[in-house]
């Protein structure tokens, strides 16, 4: 078979090698010549060591993408550990959910002018949960292996002699493989322990679900409330309240769930790998032996220390996830208010939110972000104001459009926002500052008096008047004079 390859004569061991790429690449994964792997011995390398590499390679190579990332190996490993000890649903179990989210969907409409879901509310397995998740993980993860793909193959080609670059670059496709399915394989990990964990579908603060769509996991809740010591049907009303809210909500605010993605993707494209961290680990990486790079990526060791940009990114997504969540809790409370046990559960879930599962920290090492909504008591205490000021009405009247969500400002001090929603209610116009004044002129087309309007101003006029990029990039309006 290696003389087919070569044309006669003796094969080197470099053309046996590149001969098993081949295959590898097109061939089934027992399909390897013994003759051929007999001579890798002059190579050094065990030829039943590298049959086996080869197989679990080909199969790395199954479903994987133009960036050589199998999202299909991520879904098995995440499936094979959510089914390992994954229960069915019972149908006493789906009969005592249907009726708590039967009963919270009327507390929520005295609590909520946003509508009620048009899908009926689900009771998923951690398997279920896989299935339906598994797209946003995938979206949100992508930009992270990628780099890490990328980064592998240019280490190991800065690291290859010159005589072996043209074997290396041959190999490329290997390469990126080896670091894509690696970080696959750790994703589907993730992905697998958080479905042990989860407990509804806005449970980790992100829209996971498809639009529109509640779900609890009974097995996961059982565990949940198995040592709060209240009422199992109390427990129920509360979770089932909470996770309608969080659903209703980005369903009525449609622009929401892409807001909230790409400020998670955003950040994600801002990672990159410590390049001397893998040049370090290229040195000493045997492909037959993956478990160091796989140790590394798990650990986030190869993410470097967040930037400066980084940091600030991170600031405004928890900004957002806080105002989120600040809502979410503020609409539960009130529409729970009946429940005797609601402050305890209400407390436990705030705590469960706060600290994370060891799931969820695994997620962090394999993206850079700890997704928390670390402002969430604060942006609670912003929406319980303007809900006594205005009403309920007036509230949700601000997730309308993205320029009318309350700003990271907001958070820190409400008055200003409970002014402006009082004075509108009461049919006044806010007093007129040089920002409306020059934003006026703007859309009359007139010219700005020199002097007038500095730079800065002019850019937050031109975002203020649809030119620039929607919101200040934190889900917020600019500061001044936001419509209310």
């Amino acid at each position: 078979m290696a003389d087919d390859v070569t044309g006669g004569g003796d094969p080197s061991p470099e053309d046996d090698f590149q001969e098993l790429i081949r295959q590898l690449f097109g061939g089934a994964a027992g399909d390897f010549d013994p003759e051929q792997l007999s001579r890798l011995s002059g190579m050094n390398i065990d030829p039943a060591m590298m049959q086996a590499v080869m197989r679990q390679l080909q199969g790395a190579f199954e479903g994987a993408d133009e960036t050589g990332i199998s999202w299909d190996m991520a879904k098995r490993q995440a499936l094979h550990i959510a089914n390992q000890e994954g229960l069915g649903v019972t149908a006493g179990q789906r009969t005592d959910l249907d009726q708590a989210f039967a009963l919270a969907t009327l507390w929520l409409s005295e609590a909520t002018t946003i509508a009620e879901l048009p899908a009926p509310p689900a009771t998923l397995t951690r398997g279920a949960w896989v299935e339906a998740t598994l797209p946003v993980w995938q979206e949100l993860a992508a930009p992270v292996a990628t780099s890490i793909a990328d980064a592998l193959t240019s280490a190991l080609s800065e690291q290859a002699p010159e005589d072996m670059q043209g074997l290396v670059q041959g190999a490329g496709r290997l390469m990126r493989t080896v670091g894509g399915s690696l970080f696959a394989s750790q994703l589907g990990q993730v992905v697998g322990n958080l479905s042990k964990e989860v407990v509804s579908g806005g449970d980790v603060g992100i829209p996971l679900m498809p639009d529109g769509q509640a779900a609890i996991l009974p097995q996961n809740f059982a565990d949940f409330g198995r040592d709060l010591e209240v009422p199992e049907d109390q427990l129920a009303l509360y979770v089932a309240t909470r996770e309608l809210a969080h659903a209703r909500l980005f369903r009525h605010a449609r622009w929401l769930r892409l807001h909230v993605i790409s400020q998670v993707t955003d950040f994600a494209r801002g990672v990159h790998v410590d390049t001397d961290a893998l040049e370090d680990l290229a040195t000493r990486f045997d492909p037959s032996e993956p478990e160091e790079l796989r140790r590394a990526i798990e650990s986030g060791a190869l993410l470097p220390a967040r930037s400066e940009a980084q940091e600030a990114a991170l600031a405004r997504l928890e900004n957002l996830l806080a105002t989120v969540e600040g809502w979410v809790e503020v609409v539960t409370e009130d529409a729970t208010s009946r429940l005797p046990s609601a402050q305890r559960i209400s407390e436990a879930v705030r705590r469960r939110r706060a600290v994370g599962g060891p799931a969820e920290r695994a997620l962090g090492s394999l993206v850079g972000l700890e997704i928390r909504p670390r402002r969430m008591r604060e942006a609670a205490a912003m929406w319980r104001a303007v809900t006594d000021a205005v009403g309920p009405g007036a509230r949700d009247a601000l997730w309308d459009y993205p320029d009318l969500m309350p700003s990271a400002s907001d958070i820190d001090d409400p008055a200003a926002l409970v002014a402006r929603l009082e004075a509108r209610a009461r049919g006044e116009e806010p007093v007129r500052d040089e920002m409306d004044d020059a934003l006026a002129r703007l859309l009359a087309g007139e010219e700005p008096a020199e002097g007038q309007v500095d730079a800065e101003t002019t850019d937050a006029i031109d975002d203020d008047a649809g030119t620039g990029d929607a919101g200040s990039g934190d889900g917020s309006a600019p500061e001044d004079n936001r419509p209310v």
